[in-house]
């Protein structure tokens, strides 16, 4: 079995038995995924989602709405630390428009999958309509249909919209029957008023949609269109068996709709740190899993995953390039 090969093959190398620890947890979840006790990691992407939020526009953000435009330009720009980070490990970044309300001159390079300007304001009516919703997912899933076509097999995905972790808030307490008040952080950065006033506009959102049941009624009513991107770019990026990087808070919130679908989606997750958002690590808890980094990150972008690569790159290393005890004539332990 492949299982058992991998591990042989971990537990041989010249060192104290799980000595690497959670890096040779993970050198074996690779080699799972890929099928292979030799795997390797190609053409390594991040794509970074970007929408706007109607319920920005209640003052649940201590930044205002066109920040989110601003970003985008400033990640087109390459001065955003995704930019910076992604430079370093040798990452290719593409920026998605998947719903900011902004109107991009031609010519810059922007993946242009625009549903509309902004989701709607969930205080007044549902974030995406059925069919915004649907169009959505698959404007996420042509996304790494196309980055699959270059030989990419390792995604990272981010995301920058005001107002998404009210969004993802939303939906990890319909998601898992939770008290929004446990799911809500200071996202950019709140005070106490400013928190507490988040809290409420929230719990009157959920109070005014009692009959939700699938997920993705609660997805299409409360989430982002960038959200929704995501998630279908995470869905697509495991059916071509591609290993998916999971960043902060919100990127975990998309994968969690996938997870109550098919559980099995985790088996090609690496989740590459623990946000500084509240509800984060209980959200990890939730899904049953362990980040690799804690480093009190909350800008979002993807930032998370790209710090994250050389760790994943150590661990193929490790699995690959470093000796077993019979090949460097080192004494194993008896």
């Amino acid at each position: 079995m492949l299982a058992d090969e991998l591990q042989h093959k971990i537990d041989f190398k010249t060192k104290p038995l799980g000595a690497l620890g959670f890096l040779e947890q993970l050198a074996h979840k690779i080699g799972m995924v890929q099928q292979t006790t030799s795997p390797k990691l190609v053409k390594p992407h991040m794509v970074v989602f970007a929408a706007d939020h109607g319920i920005a526009t209640a003052g649940v953000s201590a930044y205002p709405q066109e920040v989110t435009y601003q970003m985008v330009m400033n990640f087109l720009g390459g001065g955003a630390a995704i930019n910076v980070f992604c430079r370093q490990n040798g990452i290719d970044i593409k920026i998605v428009d998947a719903g900011v309300n902004f109107d991009f001159p031609e010519g810059l390079d922007l993946i242009d999958k625009k549903v509309r300007k902004s989701s709607r304001n969930i205080l007044e009516e549902p974030a995406m309509t059925i069919e915004e919703y649907q169009l959505a997912l698959e404007n996420g899933k042509s996304v790494v249909k196309e980055i699959a076509e270059t030989g990419c097999n390792i995604i990272g995905f981010g995301e920058m919209g005001i107002g998404n972790t009210s969004a993802s808030s939303l939906m990890m307490s319909q998601l898992f029957n939770i008290p929004i008040a446990d799911c809500v952080g200071r996202g950019t950065g709140l005070n106490d008023a400013q928190l507490q006033n988040k809290i409420d506009l929230l719990s009157k959102s959920i109070a005014k949609y009692p009959d939700l049941e699938t997920v993705d009624e609660i997805a299409q009513t409360f989430g982002g269109l960038e959200i929704t991107q995501m998630m279908g770019a995470m869905e697509e990026a495991y059916r071509q068996n591609m290993l998916i990087l999971i960043d902060g808070f919100i990127a975990t919130v998309a994968i969690s709709v996938l997870f109550k679908k098919d559980p099995e989606i985790v088996k090609n997750c690496i989740f590459c740190h623990v946000s500084d958002e509240y509800a984060h690590i209980k959200l990890l808890e939730l899904l049953g899993q362990k980040a690799l980094l804690n480093l009190n990150l909350r800008v979002g972008e993807g930032t998370g995953c790209a710090l994250a690569y050389p760790l994943i790159q150590s661990a193929v290393n490790f699995l690959n390039e470093m000796s077993s005890f019979e090949d460097a004539n080192v004494s194993n332990k008896d």
